[in-house]
C-alpha cells in the first residue's frame, strides 16, 4: 500500500534546506497501440516507483474513441492516477516523458497519431505554466470526458483550475464515446 504524505506539512530537503510543498497531482494515461491495458498498468507502476510521488488513487479505466485524430486510429484505453508529491513540476514532466520512451513512444508530426503510451499532467497543485515544454494545468483536459470522467470518479467534488467543478465540466461534454472497462483493473503496489 502507498503511504501517503501528511497534506499539511512542507518537505525539508536536508542536504539543502530547501523548502518543498505538497502538492497534488492529476495524471492522464491513454494508449491506442500494442498491449494497451499491459502498457497502462506499466506506467501506474513506473509512477509509483518515482521518489517523491505518492499515488493516492487510480480511476476506473475507460475505452474512448481517439479525440482530433487520423480516422483510421483505435480506440483508446484511459485511466487517471491522483498522487502527491514535493517534486518540481518540470521534473514530474521529465519523469512523464521517461515513462512513455520507456513503453517505446514514437513522436509523429501527425497530430494526435496512435501511441503505446501517453503521460499528460493534467494539474499539479496550482502550478501555472505555458511553454513549449510544459502547460499547466492541462489546456484541452476540461474539454475531454476521458480525462473528466474517470478523475470524477475519484474526486466527484474536484475543480478544474481556472474552469470549474468537472461535474459541470462534464455535464457539458459528449461522453457517448467513452465506456468503462469494469473487465480491467491497474493495480497500485
Amino acid at each position: 500500500m502507498t503511504e501517503t504524505p501528511n497534506p499539511n506539512i512542507v518537505d525539508a530537503d536536508s542536504l539543502t534546506g530547501e523548502m518543498h510543498p505538497i502538492r497534488r497531482v492529476v495524471v492522464a494515461l491513454g494508449s491506442n497501440l500494442g498491449e494497451r491495458f499491459a502498457a497502462l498498468q506499466g506506467a501506474v507502476d513506473a509512477l509509483a516507483d518515482t521518489p517523491d510521488f505518492f499515488v493516492t488513487g487510480v480511476s476506473p479505466v475507460y475505452e474512448s474513441d481517439a479525440v482530433d485524430a487520423p480516422d483510421d486510429a483505435p480506440q483508446f484505453l484511459n485511466a487517471i492516477v491522483l498522487a502527491d508529491t514535493t517534486l518540481p513540476a518540470a521534473r514530474l514532466m521529465e519523469r512523464a516523458l521517461a515513462v512513455e520512451d520507456a513503453f517505446d513512444r514514437e513522436r509523429s508530426e501527425v497530430r494526435n497519431a496512435p501511441r503505446t503510451l501517453d503521460v499528460d499532467l493534467i494539474v499539479v497543485g496550482d502550478r501555472r505554466a505555458d511553454d513549449d515544454f510544459l502547460r499547466l494545468p492541462h489546456p484541452r483536459a476540461h474539454e475531454r470526458a476521458f480525462v473528466l470522467q474517470p478523475w470524477h470518479d475519484l474526486e466527484p467534488d474536484a475543480v478544474f483550475p481556472d474552469r470549474g467543478p468537472i461535474v459541470e465540466l462534464l455535464a457539458d461534454l459528449d461522453a457517448s464515446g467513452i465506456t468503462k472497462r469494469d473487465d480491467l483493473v491497474i493495480e497500485v503496489q
